[in-house]
């Protein structure tokens, strides 16, 4: 099954905020964004399933009118963190975190074993459905999470992946975790 992976554009949040699963807006040019990769993805896709934040609907809606939402596309949960500007958090809660990520979680947030546990959920999940050409859009850690899992790598190593606004990912999804491979960045 080849899948297609594309992170949402950029978003209507002021540099240096935290936001996670709050549900912000994309900036106004989005459509002129989408413009940018829209020909990178192919027209025959069997089915587009994106995170149920706007941010992500918005552009699957573009792909297609009849896409599905699948809460374990979503992004990482921040918690008490959102939407509050980087320099107001605790130094010490943020460093804890910074430090492992993959076990920490910000108060009443969750942790990137978390996310990957969800990610995993939905590809093993998606792997066993009879579709050809699929369409996701979501965000920057579930697609770190997508590479976790693709190339076996360890948590730790999460984001070492550099995922931009808009970012297209494209990569195969086999019958068993063996098959899978990556095809390439779009």
């Amino acid at each position: 099954m080849e899948i297609y992976v594309i992170r949402h554009t950029k978003v209507d949040v002021p540099p240096g905020h935290c936001y996670g699963q709050t549900d912000v807006n994309l900036l106004n040019d989005y459509p002129d964004e989408i413009a940018l990769f829209k020909d990178r993805i192919p027209t025959d896709l069997d089915t587009v399933i994106s995170s149920p934040l706007k941010r992500c609907t918005f552009i699957a809606d573009d792909f297609s009118p009849y896409y599905s939402t699948d809460d374990r596309l979503m992004e990482m949960n921040f918690g008490q963190w959102e939407m509050n500007k980087l320099d107001d958090i605790p130094k010490e809660q943020l460093q804890n975190w910074m430090d492992d990520i993959a076990h920490c979680c910000p108060p009443y947030g969750e942790n990137l074993l978390k996310v990957q546990d969800r990610v995993t959920s939905f590809l093993n999940e998606l792997r066993h459905l009879n579709y050809t050409k699929v369409l996701l859009v979501t965000h920057a850690g579930p697609i770190r999470c997508i590479w976790n899992y693709i190339l076996q790598t360890p948590l730790s190593s999460t984001f070492k992946i550099p995922v931009d606004f808009g970012e297209v990912l494209h990569f195969n999804l086999g019958n068993t975790p063996k098959d899978d491979y990556i095809i390439k960045k779009v």
